[in-house]
């Protein structure tokens, strides 16, 4: 019997008490797990742009190129001058596997969970010569050893884009092309006429992209039909937004489009100080950022927001999580975060060095990935950093 403010209380009971508040204990414990798993501070649920970020590890090299390296759930594909891909863990940097390819890589890859798909350039056509010059393959996620390859008749550009197992890409041909992402079969080809260097987006049965005589062309995922194409007055290279049957992109000539996802008829454009190559939708609104060193943001109905000015032009695509932005500036020597709300900086991640790149930054988990002229820098969150 145990003794309690002068009450008497069995033995039994005191043990079904105290196992009754472990429990409750255990279960609380659980739940605060819970909550701090899923703030999206914690591995595997993205970055939290907002908070201190130092660098975790650092991949050197100095044959960095433009182009954006791809992912997949924990790794990390680098391209690299000279026809190289790296294939580093994105936790810790640790290399996977480095495969040389031949040539020069000509546009950014794509990864799935089977590899990494990489289009090439084989050399310069000599003046009247016929001789295939691009070509696209995919190499083994594990040994990085080539699993498929196809030869071009010239090298496909800007970015690949994976979409349900397909791999749709354009280039200086002049050509967009659709490929089965298992074997390399091709599904099938359009022949525009004028270069590409854009990113394809595919989006309710339809394909978008820009080409550089400016114009934007949809085409019939199935088919590769044309449905429409609109033309501005400069090239159209970044990937368009979606939302509520509208299309929003940028151009050369400094405007921001909105047109119709059926028709491609305009129903607005606003105009920046330059060239526009990043426009991100990010919940109802748009995110705009233009090579007069400025990011703009705007209503889905074409009313702008606020803008504010970086320290350099803004030719990659940003980084955007929940409620902020990862810019990465040309000239300047830190990536700069943007709140979403009014455009406030709030946080800075210095790259020790001017950025020359106009790769875009990247996101595995909570690991952010920045490409330098000397490399790929990991920025993790405090307590993280790699040894």
């Amino acid at each position: 019997m145990l003794r309690l403010n002068k009450t008497w209380i069995p033995l039994a009971a005191v043990a079904c008490i105290l196992g009754l508040m472990l429990l409750i204990g255990i279960t609380l414990g659980s739940a605060q797990t819970n909550v701090n798993t899923n703030n999206g501070s914690r591995p595997g649920n993205g970055a939290v742009l907002s908070q201190p970020l130092t660098i975790g590890w650092r991949y050197e090299s100095n044959l960095t190129l433009n182009l954006t390296p791809s992912v997949d759930a924990d790794r990390v594909y680098l391209p690299l001058a000279g026809g190289i891909v790296v294939s580093l863990q994105a936790a810790n940097g640790q290399l996977n596997w480095r495969s040389e390819m031949g040539g020069e890589l000509s546009a950014s890859p794509a990864a799935d969970g089977r590899g990494v798909y990489v289009a090439s350039e084989t050399g310069k056509a000599e003046s009247g010569a016929r001789r295939a010059t691009g070509a696209l393959r995919a190499v083994g996620r594990e040994g990085g050893v080539t699993q498929w390859m196809r030869t071009l008749a010239m090298p496909l550009r800007g970015s690949l884009t994976l979409v349900n197992g397909k791999l749709f890409a354009a280039g200086d041909d002049g050509k967009v092309y659709v490929f089965d992402s298992t074997n390399g079969a091709a599904r099938w080809s359009y022949d525009y006429g004028s270069p590409f260097n854009c990113q394809p987006v595919v989006s309710d049965g339809r394909v978008y992209v820009g080409s550089e005589n400016g114009d934007l062309l949809a085409l019939d995922e199935g088919t590769g039909k044309l449905l429409w194409h609109y033309r501005t007055r400069g090239p159209v290279r970044g990937p368009v937004a979606n939302g509520n049957d509208i299309v929003y992109f940028g151009s050369g000539d400094g405007y921001v489009y909105a047109v119709n996802a059926t028709s491609g008829r305009l129903i607005w454009r606003k105009r920046t100080g330059a060239g526009v190559q990043a426009v991100v939708r990010v919940a109802e609104d748009l995110l705009v950022a233009s090579l007069d060193n400025f990011v703009y943001k705007f209503s889905l109905t074409g009313a702008r927001l606020w803008k504010r000015q970086l320290p350099g032009r803004i030719a990659a695509q940003p980084l955007v999580t929940s409620g902020n932005a990862l810019f990465t500036p040309l000239s300047s020597s830190a990536g700069v975060v943007l709140e979403l709300r009014d455009g406030r900086p709030i946080n800075s991640l210095p790259v020790g060095e001017e950025i020359t790149t106009s790769a875009s930054p990247i996101v595995v988990g909570d690991v952010v990935l920045l490409t330098t002229e000397h490399g790929l820098l990991a920025f993790t969150p405090p307590g993280e950093r790699s040894p």
